[in-house]
């Protein structure tokens, strides 16, 4: 089965008003979550023996690792909601990859009143 045709019938079952409102909050999730995981990358890197960052850096990364998740996820609906060419489509699977682009995505994209 297809990544997409997986991703389309589960998503299938909820209406595009919630799945809008899921993206935008994981678009937002995502880059708070990257902050987070950032601010434990800087404190073990100072604290390298302690529990408390190993502990941290281990809880903030896959909470960071699910919202990711999430919105790769969610892009492939939101391309057919927000009528996405290839460019937006790119656009918004690479901002996944960079720190807080997501919220980039969400206020410039997924939105039905652009030009």
């Amino acid at each position: 089965m297809h990544m997409s045709n997986f991703v389309e019938q589960i998503i299938s079952k909820y209406s595009e008003e919630k799945i809008i409102k899921w993206f935008k909050q994981v678009c937002l999730f995502e880059a708070v979550s990257w902050c987070l995981l950032f601010s434990a990358m800087i404190w073990i890197r100072y604290d390298r023996e302690a529990l408390a960052p190993t502990i941290y850096i281990i809880i903030m990364g896959n909470i960071h690792g699910l919202f990711f998740t999430l919105y790769l996820l969610l892009v492939l609906p939101a391309r057919k909601i927000f009528k996405w060419d290839d460019e937006d489509f790119v656009f918004a699977l690479i901002a996944a990859f960079f720190p807080f682009a997501t919220i980039w995505v969400d206020k410039k994209l997924a939105r039905f009143d652009r030009e």
